[in-house]
């Protein structure tokens, strides 16, 4: 089944629970050709392991508090902080708290 993504100009409710919005704990809110949004929804402990994407990223703590860990530095993010990442950085994420993450990617046009 495919995901549900929001269109633009719709309003995304980040408070919406998963059956409203019809996705699973951790999705993909809205993907165009040059952005995509992502809820991203980790317990405590948990963690996504080191990846990268093309793009310019960033990851806002909605929720909880959880580290971006890169080559370069580790970043601890609390509720209402953001960090921005260039495209192609090596990251992993880890969850110090129940967490919720915002991350935003900005898409290579094809």
């Amino acid at each position: 089944m495919a995901l549900k993504h929001a269109r633009l100009l719709e309003v995304i409710d980040l408070h919406a629970s998963d059956e409203e919005r019809g996705t699973s704990m951790s999705s993909s809110l809205l993907k165009t050709d040059r952005l995509q949004l992502m809820q991203v929804v980790l317990p405590a402990g948990a963690g996504l392991p080191e990846h990268h994407v093309a793009g310019e990223i960033t990851i806002q703590c909605l929720v909880g508090e959880a580290k971006v860990v890169t080559p370069r530095q580790t970043c601890q993010l609390a509720v209402g902080q953001l960090v921005a990442l260039p495209g192609g950085e090596p990251h992993a994420v880890q969850a110090i708290r129940d967490s919720t993450l915002l991350v935003t990617v900005l898409r290579e046009s094809s």
